[in-house]
Parts: structure tokens; sequence; C-alpha cells
């Protein structure tokens, strides 16, 4: 089926009659394998599921790749895609997001494809994935289930797990539900134990609200665990800001490149895995600017679009290496259907956490990455849209070492030059000199030790008494 291009008038709002009556395939999403064997031994460990979008605004190249990009999340979290459907509507239904007559032909669908699973690419109400839940006869979740999902598969620290869990009981909470009458029933005032005796029978908490206070507690403990981890990340991050060393935060959507460019940077050897949300703890690791000043480099975790906002304020701890940053490399997707997009929705997270801690926003040095993947043509159009970008591919090496200038004419020195004699009774000076600068030459004289080197502005200032004229 094509397209209509008939736009909407706006007076009325109303849709192309044919794409509104539609519930349109969206092709090459398929996830089956050819290898049979494969097959088989996915087949026990995975859910066989059919993807929902609903079209409400942009273009139909912007609906495809939304839903292109929930396969993608579904492959990541192990699932086989079987189906992409896509409705065009004015908004989503608020009874089952695509409607019930939508909803009936979806189930036609999940029945021939032998699914198990709905995945709709939004955040559902409750009550909407109730009812979808009743009309497709399968289990259905959101994007937001699904990226949750996602990071809790790949968290691997205590804190990277705490910070999920606690994500997960956020969107969990409000969503408790079950069949039939299950979580209706009443326990008595013995929490449930039937032939509690005489006096211990009675109205008592039904099961969801048993559920739900149970929840909450978890919570609380899991925020305490979080603050107390708070602790020591703050500690480390004060460490290095009162080294004087500059600090550098590597941001960017999900799977854009960013810890294959920090190994290309800092030959850090991270885990680098072409999957959504590889990483989700973030490193640290040391390097140079061409003139020898150091810094440190931090990958964080990778964003997209509609983060779900539990996940950023259970995340909050990590990304506050943005705030601290002195400089942000915004690493883009040269090779991606629509990098732009990709942009605005990384910007949109970076700008809320800043505005939240009430601090300026530190300078973005925009680098597209995986240029090696990229079409000609479609670099063009980043070239003339990003004037100021850095194009580089991390896994070939080219334009890494424009990007390193660019990094150390953003981020300015913050050290001094010292020409210094200092008196041999004063070793500890000689000994911060050492750890703290780069030491260019050391004479020996009648008067004491002459140095000359580089060294933070606040020692600078300590040694101005014995500079050298």
């Amino acid at each position: 089926m094509t397209y209509s291009e008939n736009p909407a008038t706006p007076s009325t709002g109303e849709l192309a009659l044919e794409d509104r009556a539609s519930l349109r395939r969206v092709a090459g999403l398929s996830t089956e394998l050819a290898d049979v064997s494969e097959v088989e031994y996915r087949q026990l460990r995975l859910e066989r599921v059919v993807l929902a979008g609903v079209w409400t605004e942009g273009s139909a190249a912007d609906a495809d790749a939304s839903l292109a990009e929930l396969a993608a999340l579904a492959e990541t979290a192990g699932s086989e895609v079987l189906e992409g459907l896509i409705q065009r509507r004015d908004k989503p239904d608020p009874s089952t997001y695509i409607g019930s007559g939508k909803a009936a032909e979806l189930r036609e669908v999940v029945t021939a494809t032998g699914a198990d699973t709905v995945i709709c690419d939004g955040e559902l109400s409750p009550a909407q994935l109730n009812s979808l839940e009743k009309v497709v006869k399968v289990k259905v979740i959101d994007r937001t289930a699904l990226i949750l999902d996602i990071f809790a598969q790949h968290a691997t620290s205590r804190e990277g797990k705490a910070q999920v869990s606690l994500a997960q009981m956020e969107y969990m909470l409000p969503r408790l539900r079950g069949w039939g009458e299950s979580m209706s029933r009443q326990a008595g005032g013995r929490a449930g134990g039937e032939g509690g005796g005489v006096g211990t029978r009675g109205p008592g908490e039904t099961k969801i609200e048993t559920d739900r206070r149970r929840i909450r507690e978890r919570m609380a403990k899991l925020r305490r665990e979080i603050r107390d981890m708070k602790k020591i990340r703050d500690t480390q991050r004060n460490r290095r800001l009162s080294a004087d060393v500059a600090s550098v935060a590597i941001v960017g959507y999900t799977n854009a490149g960013k810890s294959s460019l920090l190994n290309a940077l800092t030959g850090a050897g991270v885990l680098v895995e072409n999957a959504l949300f590889a990483t989700l703890e973030p490193t640290t690791r040391r390097g140079e600017f061409d003139d020898g000043r150091p810094f440190v480099l931090t990958d964080t975790v990778g964003f997209v679009r509609h983060l779900p906002t539990q996940l950023v304020e259970a995340f909050r701890s990590t990304l506050e290496e943005v705030v601290d940053a002195d400089l942000l490399v915004h690493v883009v997707d040269g090779s991606d259907v629509n990098p732009l997009a990709q942009i605005n929705a990384v910007r949109q997270v970076v700008n809320d956490v800043v505005a939240e801690y009430d601090v300026p926003s530190p300078p973005e040095l925009l680098v597209v990455n995986k240029i090696d993947a990229a079409t000609d043509l479609g670099l063009a159009q980043l070239r003339r849209a990003l004037p100021d970008a850095v194009f580089v591919s991390a896994r070939t090496g080219d334009g890494l070492d424009r990007l390193r200038t660019r990094m150390s004419e953003l981020v300015p020195p913050t050290d001094a030059t010292v020409d210094v004699t200092i008196p041999y009774d004063r070793g500890d000076l000689v000994a911060r000199v050492h750890t703290e600068g780069r030491v260019d030459a050391t004479e020996h004289t009648a008067d004491g030790t002459r140095i000359k080197a580089r060294v933070p502005a606040p020692l600078a200032a300590n040694l101005r008494e014995f500079a050298t004229f």
C-alpha cells in the first residue's frame, strides 16, 4: 500500500481516509533465523513478538524508523520479531492504544504468526495494557517495559542493578494487576492464613495492596542503597576534580560507538558490542591531549528516544558525570537513517539533567562516528547540517587526530608554566611539582632545586615566591 500524499486540512486536522483506515504492515522487521538448529535453540528461550505502533506525526519514514528501532530493542532483549504493524491515527486510542477494530485485526495477526507477546511502540497506561491484553489474548508490554528489561539484563555492578530494580518497581507499581480475582482476594487479620481462629479473620489487605506495600518498602531500601553508593561515586569524582585534571564525558545515542571511541582515544579495552545499551556502567579512563595535558574520559550510558523517566531518575548519579564535565563529546551514528533525531533526543536528556542542577551546560563537540559505514550522500548531508562536527571512524582510526586536536582546543589549559628555584628544605613542594605537574627541566643549584614545569594554577600560586628571574 502507498501512503496518501493528501495533507490534512488545518481547520479540521483530519487524516487521509486511506491512512486512517489501514493497519499497515512494515516490511523487513522479521528476525527469523536461517539456521534451523539455531532457530530451535532460540525458540526455547526467546519470546515470539509482534510489534504495534501508532503513527501520529511526522513522515512515513519516521514511523518506519521508530518501529525498526523497536525491533532492534526487542532483539536486544532476546525476542524474535515476527511482524510489525503501524496504525495511522491522530492520537493513540485511550482504551486499546490502536482502537478496538484494529486490536481485533492485531489478534488475527497474533494467531496467524503464533506470537506470544505484543510490544507497543509507546508508553501505555495500565488501562490500555489491560484492555489490549483482553483483546489479543497474549501478553502485552510497552516500549518502556522493554527498555527496562534490557537494562535489567545488562546491568552488572551492584549500583547498576539497584538503579534498574528501582526503575522497574516505579514503573510496575501503578500497573499491578492479576487474572480473575487472584489480585482482589482479601486476607484476614493474619495475612491470609485460613483457620487462624476466632478473632483473627476479617477484612485485611487485598493481595494487590500487599504487593504494593512490599514494593514500596523495597523501593525505599533501594533508594537508601543508591544514596550510599552515590557517596562513593562523589568521593571518586571529587578526587578527580581536586586533581585539576580536565574531565571529558562521552554522551550519545545508544549504539553510536561511544565505547569504541573511548578505546580508540585511550586504549581502554572496554566491552564493544553491536547491540543497544551494551554499556550501562560508566567507565573512566585517563588520556592525554596533543600538548601532553592529562584528561579523564568517561563513557556514559547511551540514550534513546522516549527514554523512560524512571530510568533517568534511577541513573541520576551516573548522569552527574555530564554535569561536572569540562567538555561533552557527543557521538552520533553517521550511518543511521535519522542521525539528527538522535542528536535531538540526546540533547533533550542532557538539558534536563543540567537544568535540574542549575549549572551552565558544558561545551559540546559533535562527533559523527561510523563514517566508514555511512553513504557518501548521507555524509554530505551531515557535513552541511553539522558544519562544526568532527567526522571519524573509531574502527579504522580515520579522523581521530583531528578529534584530539579539537578536544584540546575546546578544553583550555588550567595549569601554568613556572620557572622556580625551591630551597632544599622545601622538598614537599618539589614532590608536589613532580606529582601534580609536568616537569620539563631540573637543575640543582647553590640556592636550591631549579625546576621548569607546567603545574595546576593553585600550585603555581604557592610557588610564586620562589620564581627565578
